[in-house]
This record gives structure tokens, sequence and C-alpha cells, in this order.
């Protein structure tokens, strides 16, 4: 791949893609449409590999096992850097040279797409690991989230990577599923700014973004993993579709991602409705689908809605899977054979070929002299520069929330002694999500080095502090039942003047992690011992700091009424520690906000402030679903001041915009920022409607003394609905309105009236409310 890194320009009509169709036999069609997992240490030539997905047993190795499957040609390469601890310079070396074989062994000669995982940065050794997608959502930044996926993206393309698998814009339904922490929070607008922001910051590179998983995936059933969804077509609507939509028509997403999920008893990987109905009929997708690993195998092996691997590939490739990934089990031989049959006219063979040729073309890949252009072994980038470790050492200072405190932080200057304990104070994984490397691949190659330089939350505050004595007792482990510590960390709390918990998840995946992919749970408690531990520590007397490392949120109703101060982040990343100690010593005022409601219960799930009237507490059931923290709350070390709330105009067409004012001002004494956030809601609607909705949100930097006018630009559009016909309209009524610190915490209210028909919405109709921040 050209390391000049122009967007992709999905906009051209390249006459190559055709012309080559016309002369391809239907064996050189379908080597288009697969990908390989090759399991070799480049380095070694060790071909054993531990598994990190199941099924990985299918992956291809070996020079001569590669040309034996590319013989026809080959659409994408899996995971090069991905797969094992590579050294760049070795990956860059291998890849080359596979990329020379298909441009001169093969009869066409085309290149394969590469593509890799980078949901917190390129998910390979060596390589920047970024705070994963809740601190995303927490820090209500998505100039930050493109800042950071522009680097990301600027890292895979000087590897010769095209593809990569993020973001995830499944919205968040349930806080026992495994992958919450993969998500970036509950609200589907805060998850289509953020992702799109994210899509246009990595496709800036010239890296294709996959948007993931489409669609409904977030609601499966109990908050298992691959279990059924039982949404209706209203939730899909308004709830699940948006990201997705955001990020296509505002992001210029160039893939998609299938949900693995079966919707209602249809699996996604065979749903013609939603693959080409919604996304390429509906928001005029042109990119390519690719399915979710080894999902066309799992309409026979898992779902039962193929009696075959053949019949499993043609209702994929029917409904709009284009790609087959990892690997070709179900795309080649199985396929061919039913198009030589007559099962499968070829002509949707070809419409999938055209996609991904398009695709290719775009990125370069069938220019002349293509191999010319691949990145020199011997140029091998760094993959953690310092400017990237800024980028995250930013974002994460901004994701870490202060969910309570009573004035023990920040730490006052002359703390003496203080207690760092509990299972993730010293363990650099634990600030760092499933999709890391470091989590993802290199718990199956024990001994190798971690590849970059990460602080624990003991090592940064020790630095963070170098004039207090900081003492450490881990206390126990996050997962088992071992509460022989527990004693010796309540001792070692009691000599000291503040105790700093640092509690939370391991991540792993299927079931080898506390969260991650396959690490569902049935309770919310903290896992383990860590609550026993917890309690332990308040009983020795001395003020707890809980410091929350999780990929998901736990009940924490009794650490908030006992702690002297909590604090929430979300796999803050490689320079996380810094974040949260630079929050405990007050260097940093902690301005992030919750993206997920903090639950009260296991029993209360699944649970979202965006529930109906009907879905909140009442009189007639004994289950209380209010949530202990609700999205959008967070504290400060500053006080900040709402006033003046302004609306444009008291009666606005249902097709039109209204401007909503306010002012916001820092009266304390330190700097900071707000996350200002207005919300509304039907009075009277045709369906149900959420008690109140996101409609938009500004983070504020201010000043001691500073104010600040915040315009929000809101089309009515952001009010639409699918009405009991299923068109998506916006109708007319009264809209209440309110600025507020949370979804529950209004300060400022107001309402607006909707006047004229039903508007129908069109395609061109405006998604996103414009913010402006004026001085004042």
């Amino acid at each position: 791949m050209s390391t000049d890194l122009s967007p992709i320009d999905t906009t051209s009509h390249d006459p190559r893609p055709a012309a080559l169709l016309a002369r391809m036999t239907l064996e050189e069609k379908l080597a288009q449409l697969v990908g390989l997992w090759e399991g070799r240490d480049h380095a070694s030539g060790d071909e054993s590999d531990a598994d990190v997905a199941p099924m990985q047993d299918s992956m291809q190795s070996g020079h001569e096992e590669f040309e034996r499957f590319a013989a026809d040609g080959l659409g994408q390469l899996t995971r090069v850097f991905g797969t094992r601890p590579v050294e760049p310079a070795d990956g860059l070396a291998h890849l080359a040279a596979r990329q020379r074989w298909l441009a001169a062994g093969t009869r066409l000669g085309i290149p394969a797409l590469v593509h890799e995982e980078c949901l917190t940065g390129l998910a390979a050794w060596r390589a920047t690991t970024f705070p994963a997608p809740p601190s995303w959502g927490a820090a209500f930044d998505p100039e930050l989230v493109e800042e950071m996926a522009a680097a990301i993206g600027t890292s895979m393309a000087r590897l010769g990577v095209h593809q990569g698998l993020a973001p995830v814009l499944d919205v968040v339904r349930d806080a026992r599923w495994g992958r919450v922490e993969e998500c970036i929070g509950e609200d589907p607008y805060l998850v289509g700014t953020i992702g799109a922001a994210y899509v246009r910051g990595l496709q800036s590179a010239g890296v294709v973004a996959t948007l993931k998983h489409f669609a409904g995936y977030s609601a499966s059933q109990s908050g298992r993993n691959l279990a059924p969804v039982h949404a209706g077509p209203r939730e899909l609507a308004d709830v699940l579709f948006p990201p997705f939509e955001m990020a296509i028509r505002d992001g210029g997403a160039d893939s998609v991602m299938n949900s693995y999920a079966e919707v209602d008893g249809v699996p996604v990987a065979a749903d013609a409705g939603l693959l080409t109905g919604v996304l390429r009929e509906r928001w005029g997708f042109t990119g390519t689908v690719v399915a979710d690993y080894f999902s066309v195998a799992f309409l026979h092996s898992l779902h039962g809605v193929a009696g075959d691997l053949g019949a499993a590939a043609e209702q994929a490739l029917v409904a709009g899977i284009d790609v087959e990934l990892p690997t070709g089990t179900a795309y080649l031989a199985p396929l061919a054979e039913r198009v030589r049959s007559g099962s499968l006219p070829e002509e949707i063979v070809d419409r999938a070929v055209l996609r991904v040729l398009a695709q290719k073309a775009r990125l370069g890949l069938l220019d002349d002299g293509f191999t010319g252009t691949l990145p020199a072994p011997g140029n091998a980038p760094d993959l953690d520069p310092p400017e990237h470790r800024e980028i995250a050492a930013r974002l994460a200072e901004r994701s870490v929330v202060l969910l309570g405190n009573d004035g023990t932080l920040p730490l006052p200057a002359g703390t003496r002694r203080i207690a760092v304990l509990g299972p993730n104070a010293d363990d650099p994984a634990a600030l760092m999500g499933c999709y890391s490397f470091a989590n993802h691949v290199l718990p199956h190659h024990p001994g190798t080095a971690l590849g970059i330089e990460v602080a624990t939350v003991l090592d940064a505050l020790r630095a963070e502090l170098p004039g207090a004595d900081v003492v450490h007792a881990r206390g126990c482990d996050v997962d088992t039942d071992d509460v022989s510590g527990l004693v010796a960390a309540a001792e070692t709390a009691a000599g000291a003047d503040v105790a700093v918990a640092v509690v939370g998840d391991r991540a792993g995946l299927f079931g080898r992690g506390t969260s991650g992919e396959g690490c569902d749970t049935d309770s919310l408690e903290l896992p383990g011992v860590q609550r026993a531990l917890v309690e332990a520590l308040l009983d020795s007397g001395t003020p707890v700091v809980l410091v929350l490392l999780t990929g998901r949120p736990y009940v924490l109703d009794w650490a908030l009424d006992r702690c002297a101060a909590v604090v929430q982040a979300f796999f803050p990343g490689q320079e996380g520690a810094g974040a949260v100690a630079g929050m405990l010593s007050g260097r940093v005022n902690p301005s992030g906000r919750l993206p997920v409601s903090l639950p009260r219960s296991a029993g209360a799930q699944p649970h979202t402030y965006l529930h109906p009237k009907l879905g909140g507490p009442s009189s007639v059931t004994a289950v209380d679903t209010t949530p202990v923290r609700p999205f959008g709350f967070g504290l400060s070390y500053t006080r900040f001041t709402h006033s003046e709330l302004r609306i444009s105009a008291a009666h606005v067409p249902t097709d039109g915009a209204f401007t909503v004012t306010c002012r916001v001002r820092n009266d304390g004494d330190r700097a900071g920022a707000d996350i200002v956030q207005l919300y509304g809601s039907d009075v009277v609607a045709s369906v149900t409607r959420p008690v109140t909705m996101l409609l938009g949100y500004a983070r504020v930097p201010l000043e001691p003394g500073a104010a600040a006018e915040v315009e929000f630009d809101v089309p009515a559009r952001r009010l639409a609905l699918h009405d009991r016909r299923m068109c998506h309209v916006v109708e007319p009524g009264t809209v209440e309105l309110f600025v507020g610190t949370s979804c529950a915490d209004p300060v400022l209210r107001s309402e607006v009236e909707l006047t004229g028909p039903v508007h129908e919405v069109r395609a061109g109709d405006r998604r996103v409310v414009d913010v402006r921040i004026l001085p004042v």
C-alpha cells in the first residue's frame, strides 16, 4: 500500500473492476470473496499457535500451503500482525513477500487486502494501546476520538494494512454482556457521533473502517454472547440502527460487519432485509459487507437454517455478505458447487466481486506498480511513538469519572502515607481491554514481553506523589475466592492516611477473563472477593478511595455509601494509570461522564435510561430499576453553573430546526471542563417514547471564573420516531427540553412546539446537532 496517507474516495467510478470481472473464472471470482488466516511465526518458522478465537484451527500455514490456497488469487489476508507477537520488520517482510507472490504468481495479479483489529489501537505487538470505547463515550469528545483514530490509521497504513475491524457501534442494552467494554455507551446519538468521528479519523489515513456488529448484537437474551435477540422492529430502527446510519452517511464508512445474532428467529448473516434492504437500499451504502469470523459457517452449525456449508454460503451471499472471514470454509468449493448446480446465479457472485474489486481500486491495490509502493521492511515504523502516547493520555484524562467524593479528593498536599491495594493496583494488563494485544494475544505466549511501556497505578502514584510513602498489598485476586490476603491488606490500610483500593476486571476472551468477548456474567457484583476486600479496608477506619478499572458498570451502591471517594475508569489504556494518579493528586480535574447507567442490580437488567414511562419504577412492582448513578453523571473539583436558557422560537415546523442557548460558568478556583447536556422528550406521541433522550452535548473547557455561551442548533429530525406504520417521521406536538448535569438532573427547563403536518424523514435530513461554544 502506498504511504501517501490520503482519505478514501468512495465516489469514483473506476472501470478496472468491471474489466477484471469480465476476465475471471468462477474460481478466481470466489477467491476474491475469502480471507486467509495464517498462523506462522514469521521470524522463527514455528507453526504452533494457540487459539485467539474459536475455530482458529482452520488457519493455513506455510508458503506451500499459501500458494495452494491462493492459486486463483485472494481477497484478504487476516491479521498478519495481530495473531501472535511479530516484530514490525518481520511482519513487513512476510507481508511484502505474500503481496509480491500474489502480483506475480497468480494469473490476474491482484493483491490481497490486509485487515487487522484496531478497537483500542492497532492490535499488534509494540503498538500503542488507547482507552477502550466506554472511555471514548465518557470523554464526550468526538474530536479527540477522531484524532486518536487518525493516529491508529497512520500506523496501520505504514505497515501495509488496509482495513481495520472497528469501531463497535452496538448500543449497550444490558450491563451483564461481556462486550460492553467494546461499546461506546447506551445512547445511540452518543455512539453515532463518536463512532462517525472514529470512522473519519481512521479513513483519513487511507484505512477502511468496519462498522460492528450490524445489527442487534448488544440486545442479546440475558446479556449472553451470541444469544437470540428479541428486539422488535421499532427498537431496532430507533435505537440500534442510528449509529450505523450516522457512521455511513456522516462518517463515510466503507465496510460493515454483520452481527452474529439471530433477530426474531432470522440470523443476521442470512437477512437480506438488513444487509441489503437497510444498508444499501435505504442508506445508500456502497462499500463491502464482511462476515464476522465464521458467521457464514454458523448458519449451518449454530443457527440451523442451512443444511450444509454450501447452503450457508448461498444464503449469506444472497443476503449481502460480500467477503467470508477469516477463511474460505464456505465461499470456495461449497459455493462453487451451488453455482455450477444452478442453485445460485453467478450474477450474485459477480455483485460481490465487483464491490470487493471497487474497494481494492479505491485503496490503490489495482494500481500499476503496487508492489513497488509496499513499505520497506527496513523502514518499520515506531508503533508506539510519543505523539500517540500523548493522545492516549489526553483521552484517558478526559474519560475518568468521579462518581462520589466526600472531600477526600484531591488528596491534600502533605499526605504522608498512602496504601495502594487491590488486584489491579500493580497490573499493567488491568488498564487495557479485551481487544488490546496485551489481553487478546499475549496470554497465549507466556514469557513474552509486553512490548510497550505501561505504568501501573502503583507506579503512577509513586511518580505523581514523590513525597509520600506509598505502600502496597495485593489483598486478593480479581476472580478467585482466596481471602488469605485480606487481613494483611486491612493492616496495611490501617497504618496509612488514605487507602486507594484498585479493583475491577481482568479482560479476556471466552471465559478467560471477567470482561470481554464471551465473558458474560449473571451477577453485577465485583468479581471474586473484591467486595470483601474493600469492606475489610473500610473496617480498618482509614478513608478508602475506590478506583475501578473495569469494562462494564457494576453495582456500587454499598461503596458509594461508605467510601470516601469512588473513581470509575473504563480500561483507560496504557497511559491510564497516569490519568488516575493525576485525578487523585488534583493535577487532573475530572471531567468524564457516565456513558452507561450505573445499575442497581443484575436483576434490573436489561435497563437503559431510554426506557418509556412503563419501564421506570412504580407502585405495582417491588423491583426498583432506578440507577445508582444515571447516564451523563460525573463530578468535578470545580463548580459549574448553568443559566439563561433561550429557545430561538416557540413554534418550529416539523421539518425545521431550532436553537437552544445557555450559559455555563466555572465558579470554582480550578480550571475544568463541563459536559453541557441537552435532553428532550415528547409529551404525547403516536407510540411510547423514552422519558427523556439526549439531543446534543458539548465539552466546554473553562478557566476559573470564565463563562461561555453554548448554542445547540437542533434539527427537528433529532426527535424523529417510527410510528405505528413503521414510517420514520417527525410528529407535531410539544417537546419538553432541559439542560442538565445528567439525564436525571435537569437544571434549566423549557419547551418547544413542533408544528405543521407529520414530516416523513428524508435521506438528506440533517441528523447531527451543530454546537457552537462562544466565550462570554
